[in-house]
């Protein structure tokens, strides 16, 4: 017996929900979640004269509320251009970008310990600190693998201008992710704390100047010599 109308499943591009609702609760999550970065800054305690002293003290809690900021921004810039490869979306595409997600929230929490660290710690807390952060940042590069691995095995899903083989140049992208920032994080805990935390500041800027994809923006034009 053949199947009733409301039986037939319909293939390829028509079975895809409208991307509209993914990215506005994105937007949503990355918008709480820097501003819950503000919440880590305190003002320190002091006696009468010495507020200036005590705000020169917390500095260091401020510079990792600032590299968060931006890495936040950063990683909001890449799902921006991420949602851009796509017409649609699937329950596990929708699936894997609650995993992005996921790594997105959990920053404000690495950020204060490496505040915390800073101001009041010792070398070994800024050891743990900066593998915390490290750890957390790599982690966070395991949802984008999945993401384009499952957009290149579904060419239904990717926009009309959008190649196998600019999906496909895009996974080195996480790949590197999980790779540096493990290892900025092992340089941290093994050499020094503060090579740690340079080495993930570099991985924050490779992803912002990556941010369009390795086959656009500032790479491309550093590749051609020439823009567009």
């Amino acid at each position: 017996m053949s199947a009733g109308p409301e039986e037939v499943q319909p293939r390829g591009p028509a079975r895809l929900a409208d991307i509209g609702r993914l990215a506005a609760f994105s937007d949503g999550v990355f918008a709480i979640v820097i501003t819950l970065l503000v919440l880590d800054l305190r003002v320190p305690e002091y006696h009468q004269g010495e507020l200036l002293t005590s705000l020169v003290r917390e500095a260091p809690s401020y510079l990792a509320f600032v590299v968060s900021f931006i890495y936040i921004g950063v990683l909001w810039l890449n799902h921006h251009a991420l949602l851009r490869l796509v017409r649609g979306t699937t329950l596990a595409l929708s699936w894997i970008n609650i995993g992005i997600l996921f790594g997105v929230v959990i920053i404000p929490f690495p950020t204060a310990v490496l505040a915390s660290a800073l101001v009041d710690g010792d070398t070994d807390d800024l050891r743990v600190a900066v593998v915390m952060y490290a750890l957390a940042a790599a982690l966070m590069s395991a949802p984008w693998l999945v993401f384009f691995a499952y957009l290149r095995r579904h060419p239904a899903l990717r926009a009309g201008h959008i190649d196998q083989g600019h999906v496909h140049a895009q996974e080195a992208r996480p790949i590197t992710g999980l790779v540096l920032y493990g290892l900025a994080g092992l340089l941290g805990w093994i050499v020094n704390p503060l090579l740690g935390l340079l080495g993930i500041i570099v991985m924050i800027i490779y992803h912002g100047v990556t941010s369009e994809g390795l086959r656009t923006g500032p790479l491309q034009w550093v590749r051609t010599g020439r823009r567009g």
